[in-house]
């Protein structure tokens, strides 16, 4: 008789923990709400000490708002930035990785990227080449799939873009043109 009791209690118990996984709704993968643009971005040559960002994209393809959680890089050499507020369905945010450039040599830095409401974490990657900076001058720089704008050169493109502003809110200079007399 306890056989039987005992052999029905296990019964219950593993139908019903079948039965609840049944009912528990599938879960979704990163890859089934964020379509990345690249999850690889190649910086090419960089110089030494010149901080590089490079810019991922990713697209709402769920129909529901998607929120970045975080974007951790992976090492301290690597600066992670994201879009904060939701991205509507459809609609694209970005995920900024900013390298130090400070050691010589080939480096490939990942950051981890979790989406809300999804368990699986989502690896994107930044490549490239620092060089010294006496070597940048000659090599060849790949083109980047992603731009991948330097800080300085950031700033460089700001004050062109003000200069060129004021320039044109200035008045213009009337030239005196002298007429001949007939």
């Amino acid at each position: 008789m306890k056989k039987i009791i005992l052999s029905l209690a296990v019964l219950l118990t593993t139908g019903g923990l079948f039965a609840q996984s049944a009912t528990e709704a599938p879960k979704k993968k990163a890859d089934e709400v964020g379509k990345f643009k690249s999850d690889v971005i190649e910086m090419g040559k960089i110089k030494q000490d010149n901080p590089t960002t490079a810019v991922f994209e990713v697209t709402n393809i769920s129909n529901e708002p998607l929120i970045i959680e975080q974007a951790n890089p992976t090492c301290g050499c690597t600066i992670g930035d994201y879009t904060k507020e939701p991205i509507a369905p459809g609609k694209t945010g970005t995920i900024k990785a900013t390298y130090n450039a400070k050691n010589i040599g080939i480096f490939e830095k990942r950051l981890s990227v979790k989406f809300a409401g999804i368990d699986e974490i989502k690896s994107i990657t930044i490549k490239g080449e620092v060089l010294k900076p006496e070597e940048t001058a000659s090599a060849p720089s790949a083109a980047p799939a992603t731009p991948a704008v330097p800080a300085q050169a950031k700033t460089e493109i700001k004050a062109e873009k003000a200069a060129a502003v004021a320039k044109d809110k200035a008045p213009a200079k009337k030239s005196k043109v002298k007429q001949g007399s007939k």
